[in-house]
């Protein structure tokens, strides 16, 4: 007598013979044991380390101190401080911008310095205080950040410009206190000027409440991406299996439309015109969903729409010109043109300062940091097109064109060389919508 279950042994039978051959096993493993190992070493590789790879990070030091010197010398102490905190950072680390109160104020508000560590007009004259009898608190240094270009990156230039102030201040307090035990001082004014100086932070250039502590931009970007790569091989898979040259699968059913005789280059031109149409819907809803509901601070709300609209389109338009060239393996490509090496490389969480130089050369021409940098700009630093909204622009313009000149050429390529996808069929039976129809 059979049991119920007996049924299906010889298709569970067939199964393990079937995985039995390792040339089923051979082209999976390759691929998937690749991808795991190139995506490992991709993301951690460029945040394992950030401060021994720091390269030349931008930070303002403005020197406003009017003196007059101390005496017996020749400089203010703000000049000396200026010295002193250049000196205590790591060679080519950190790049010191020696700038006016106005120039750090532009800089700062579009983007193009971490953080800026300022000087008082009456630093000298408060310093010198210190030595009287009347001496009770210390004069200040000011750190300010830049909260626009990220937590982290403003978090290390904070910690960075603190700490060469601080070591300054003990330098200062040396020469002050040696000076001051000569001329016979109290306990208290010298313990003052061992270490005179006190540092107080500010944030330099403030973002709303509402903008994740500068990741607000960076997470924005990253939806615009992901919209365009999935709806782009969705739109894509949809696209094949409506003109019958993929099966369509939804759980255990399965139909299979007629083949219609469609060229390559056809195909690319409607799962284009498909992408740009859907990605009006996709931007607009990411918007309402992030503003309206979510409550992301954004301003310059058309700007923001128009240029999210481009860069999701243009991501779009990438995804169908790599799978029409690639076919099959074209999703795994362009996951790592728009995903596995857009992340690490975009500078949003991470600053490029502070990344390996394969990053700082992927960051030239990878999507994610060219439209990270336009949609910063537009939340955080008033749409200034020096803030990274123009190189934005022009990176989505060029874009958007390597992906119509390469989808296209490859695709009449093929259709020159008669390489057509599937010869034309008829359609099998209606579907019933069962398993077994299938």
């Amino acid at each position: 007598m059979t049991s119920k279950g007996s049924g299906k042994q010889p298709s569970l039978a067939r199964a393990v013979v079937v995985a039995r051959h390792g040339k089923i096993w051979l082209v999976p493993t390759i691929l998937s044991a690749l991808v795991a190992l190139c995506l490992t070493l991709l993301y951690m590789g460029g945040i394992l380390n950030p401060n021994g790879n720091l390269r030349h990070l931008p930070i303002a030091l403005v020197n406003s101190d009017q003196g007059p010197p101390l005496p017996g010398q020749q400089q203010t102490l703000g000049t000396q401080v200026s010295r002193s905190v250049a000196a205590a950072t790591p060679p080519d680390a950190v790049q010191w911008r020696r700038l006016s109160q106005a120039q750090m104020q532009d800089q700062l508000a579009s983007g193009k310095i971490y953080g800026a560590l300022v000087i008082p007009s009456d630093f000298t004259t408060s310093v010198a205080a210190l030595t009287t009898s009347q001496a009770t608190t210390r004069p200040a240094l000011t750190v300010l950040t830049n909260p626009g270009l990220g937590s982290l990156g403003s978090s290390l230039a904070s910690q960075i410009t603190q700490r060469a102030a601080h070591q300054a201040s003990l330098t200062i307090g040396k020469q002050l206190a040696a000076h001051a035990s000569e001329q016979g001082t109290s306990t208290t004014t010298q313990s003052l000027l061992g270490d005179p100086v006190t540092v107080t932070t500010k944030v330099g250039h403030p973002i709303g409440g509402h903008s994740g502590l500068g990741l607000s931009g960076f997470y924005f970007t990253l939806l615009l991406v992901l919209t365009g790569f999935v709806g782009g091989n969705i739109i894509n898979n949809g696209v094949d299996a409506g003109l019958g040259y993929t099966d369509n699968e939804i759980g255990p059913w399965h139909t299979r439309r007629p083949t219609v005789p469609i060229s390559r280059t056809q195909t690319l031109l409607l799962k284009m015109l498909m992408t740009a149409g859907i990605s009006v819907l996709t931007t607009s809803l990411i918007m309402v969903a992030a503003i309206g509901i979510l409550g992301m601070d954004a301003s310059h709300l058309p700007l923001l729409w128009i240029f999210s609209y481009c860069a999701s389109l243009a991501v779009g338009l990438g995804v169908q010109a790599i799978n029409a060239a690639f076919g099959g393996i074209g999703q795994v490509v362009s996951m790592f043109v728009f995903i596995a090496l857009a992340l690490p490389s975009s500078g949003a969480t991470i600053p490029l300062h502070a990344v390996p130089g394969f990053y700082r050369f992927l960051a030239l021409f990878e999507p994610m940091r060219q439209l990270s940098d336009g949609v910063r700009a537009i939340l955080y630093f008033d749409a200034r097109a020096d803030a990274g909204l123009t190189r934005g622009w022009v990176m989505i313009a060029i874009g958007s064109a390597l992906a119509l000149l390469f989808g296209f050429a490859m695709t009449l390529y093929y259709d020159h060389r008669g390489l057509r996808r599937l010869t034309a069929r008829p359609a099998p039976p209606a579907s019933t919508g069962t398993p077994e129809s299938s």
